[in-house]
C-alpha cells in the first residue's frame, strides 16, 4: 500500500503524497520533537522536511525505502533548525499516563533532571538516541537513517549515553536551590 502511494506521489499525485504524510506525520513530529526539544521548532523542521520530500520525491529510486529516506530528510531539517535557532526553551506539556504503572512513571524531578541532561546533548547525539532508544532501531538502521557511517553511529550513541549519565550524576551531586542554606 505504502509503495503504491509513493509511486503515485512520485508521478505528482498530491492526494497520494498527502496520504503518505498523514501516515507518517505523527512519527515525524515525535522524532523532531525529541531531537529539538521544542514543539515549534519540531513543527518547522517537519514542514521543511515535507516540502523537501515533495520536491525531491521523483529522485527516490526505491519506493520501499520511503520512510528511511524521509527520516534522513527530517534529520537534516532538524539540524538546520537547531543551527538557525539557538533558543532551547522549556515547554510544559501534560503527558497521558493513564494505564501506566507507578514503576513506568518518572517523578517530576526525575523527568526534569532527564530533560536537563538531554538538552545538554547536541542535536546529532539526540538524533542517535531518538532513533536507537525511542524507535528501537539497530545501530546499522540508525546509521542508515542518519546517513552516517556505522562507526559514527556507535560513537555518537556511546558519547551521548556517557554525557547523559555524567549530566545526571552531576545533577544528583548538586544540592537543590535553597538546600545549601539549610545545612
Amino acid at each position: 500500500m505504502l509503495g503504491t502511494l509513493v509511486e503515485a506521489a512520485k508521478r505528482g499525485d498530491e492526494e497520494a503524497f498527502g496520504a503518505l504524510l498523514h501516515s507518517v506525520g505523527d512519527t515525524c513530529l515525535a522524532i523532531a520533537f525529541r531531537i529539538l526539544r521544542d514543539v515549534d521548532l519540531a513543527e518547522d523542521a517537519v514542514q521543511t522536511a515535507f516540502i523537501t520530500a515533495w520536491r525531491q520525491l521523483p529522485s527516490l529510486r526505491d519506493p520501499d525505502r520511503f520512510e528511511p529516506w524521509l527520516h534522513k530528510t527530517l534529520v537534516r531539517a532538524c539540524y538546520a533548525e537547531a543551527r538557525r535557532s539557538r533558543r532551547w526553551t522549556a515547554k510544559v506539556r501534560m503527558l497521558d499516563i493513564e494505564g501506566a504503572s507507578s514503576a513506568d512513571v518518572l517523578t517530576v524531578d526525575d523527568r526534569d533532571q532527564l530533560e536537563r541532561g538531554i538538552r545538554r546533548l547536541s542535536p546529532e547525539h539526540r538524533a542517535v538516541l531518538v532513533f536507537h532508544d525511542y524507535l528501537g532501531l539497530t545501530l546499522s538502521e540508525v546509521a542508515d537513517r542518519l546517513d552516517i557511517p556505522l562507526g559514527t553511529a556507535k560513537s555518537r550513541l556511546h558519547y551521548a549515553t556517557a554525557a547523559l549519565r555524567s549530566a545526571l550524576e552531576a545533577d544528583a551531586r548538586t544540592p537543590a536551590l535553597g538546600q545549601e542554606r539549610l545545612a
